[in-house]
């Protein structure tokens, strides 16, 4: 998808995978995208390769590219988006890894050859109120040993390792690679939740479990929620609703007004995530704004697309009635305070403080 240029996915692969993506949606919904055959999609089409460097086996696409590819992936089916976010942020933290880590585990991911996925909520979102970490890091020896929980995993069951964070006795940070057939690891069962349970997103917990590598503390991670891959899939989320906006409106023409208004709103923060991407170090606030306003427009496009739909849409396993569902994900995954904050002053007709 990016082999001849890395700045920008090709339109028909492209199209050719939201398409794959789409026909598989519904079973990708029940069983998850490892078991439809969605994640081999987008091994397949070259969509995984693009977020690995060159040297590691990958094709190197730009973080532009990347986040122009995840909301035309968002688009199509959010839970494959949803998941592929996850393994994206377990393959940047090996990233950053040692050679040998990165020889050993990268091509392979680029490839689809095996699966990963990340738990680390519990060192931005989750559980930080609670006085000691969720999950520990223990040195013994000379080796590492992770005691707790991850409360949020998406795809624990269905991958072969989890990339995870767990706090040392110092109170650094400290990253792993554990395989998910690791002694001591339990995976609990899949979640049922409102929306996107085919990510079958479960609590995992360590009781004496040894990684099979560390990750460098003082390297690079993405630990700060609400990155910009968030506000794409809301974008891409927007358009899915907006798309069903337009195929009511060619039946209904005073629906093309409200269509074109939400599809230049989408356009205009698709615009605006270019931008951000493009940059070295994202303005913190900047990206915050981004993604306060792609919440509210992935809430409101669900719910005009229901109300356009009428009836229809109000029947379990209309697109209408699961998009309203999984809009709800983005008020509550992986968002700031701050953004939380403003969706919620929003929604009362409050100014967002300062």
């Amino acid at each position: 998808m990016f082999i001849h240029d890395p700045t920008r996915p090709d339109a028909a692969s492209l199209a050719a995978l939201r398409a794959d993506l789409a026909s598989l949606a519904r079973s990708t919904d029940r069983e998850g995208p490892w078991h439809s055959g969605a994640f081999a999609s987008l091994a397949e089409h070259g969509l995984l390769a693009g977020f690995i460097a060159t040297e590691d086996g990958g094709t190197g696409a730009t973080e532009p590219a990347l986040l122009e590819a995840l909301m035309a992936v968002a688009s199509a089916c959010l839970t494959t988006a949803l998941v592929l976010t996850q393994w994206a942020s377990a393959c940047r933290l090996i990233a950053t890894g040692s050679t040998d880590l990165r020889d050993s585990l990268l091509p392979r991911l680029a490839r689809g050859d095996v699966t990963a996925t990340v738990g680390i909520a519990q060192l931005t979102t989750s559980r930080r109120h609670v006085g000691t970490p969720a999950l520990r890091a223990v040195h013994r020896g000379s080796s590492w040993w992770l005691e707790g929980t991850c409360p949020w995993v998406t795809g624990a069951d269905s991958s072969d390792m989890i990339v995870s964070g767990a706090v040392s006795d110092d109170g650094t940070p400290r990253f792993f690679v554990i395989p998910t057939t690791a002694a001591g690891l339990t995976i609990g069962a899949p979640m049922p939740m409102l929306a996107l349970s085919g990510s079958r997103t479960s609590g995992v917990a360590f009781d004496g479990v040894e990684p099979l590598a560390e990750i460098a503390p003082s390297a690079p991670s993405p630990t700060r929620a609400g990155g910009l891959a968030t506000s794409a899939l809301a974008i891409g989320a927007s358009r899915a609703s907006i798309a069903m906006l337009d195929h009511e409106a060619a039946a209904r023409p005073a629906l093309e007004p409200i269509a074109t208004r939400f599809r230049q709103e989408a356009d205009e923060l698709a615009a605006r995530l270019g931008w951000l991407a493009g940059e070295e170090i994202p303005d913190p606030s900047a990206r915050d704004a981004l993604r306060t306003a792609a919440n509210s427009l992935v809430v409101r496009a669900a719910q005009a697309a229901l109300t356009a739909t009428k009836g229809a849409g109000f029947i379990a396993g209309h697109p209408a009635e699961r998009g309203v569902r999984e809009s709800m994900l983005f008020l509550v995954w992986s968002c700031p305070q701050q953004v939380a904050s403003a969706v919620i002053c929003e929604l009362a007709h409050l100014d967002a403080p300062a």
